[in-house]
């Protein structure tokens, strides 16, 4: 019997570049708290990286040029409601930001901040979003 496929989920790997060194844009998750970047389902009516470029304006209020692929994938286990996890599969679009915005749709819900991108990796947990996050 095979395997039931993870789900799908689209996220924004958030980048500037300050004095020469590429940034990450990380934001706190609303359950836990950790950081993570941001990230949600594919959207109705809208491409992957559309829906990514649109996680990123509702989670961390910014803006700019998204990539039409992928630069990445990671899985993670999402925690149901009933405790028990499911494998998603995350497809990771890199989103050059040219526009930080002050309010946004979950401000005061999440924290974000910049961070050099090896540092960055080090403070997210998904082995596969280390990677990506190390190689910018």
């Amino acid at each position: 019997m095979g395997q039931r496929p993870p789900h799908l989920q689209v996220a924004a790997i958030c980048t500037r570049k300050r004095e020469g060194v590429a940034e990450v844009l990380l934001v706190t998750s609303r359950g836990t708290g950790r950081w993570i970047v941001p990230k949600g389902w594919p959207m109705k009516g809208r491409s992957l990286a559309s829906a990514a470029e649109q996680e990123a304006w509702e989670e961390a209020g910014v803006k700019g040029k998204i990539g039409s692929k992928p630069i990445g994938s990671y899985v993670y286990a999402k925690l149901r409601s009933d405790s028990f996890g499911e494998d998603v599969e995350v497809l990771a679009f890199l989103l050059k930001v040219d526009r930080v915005e002050k309010r946004f749709p979950e401000e005061g819900q999440r924290e974000r901040a910049w961070f050099d991108a090896g540092i960055a990796a080090g403070l997210v947990d998904e082995p596969g979003l280390q990677e990506i996050l190390r190689a910018l």
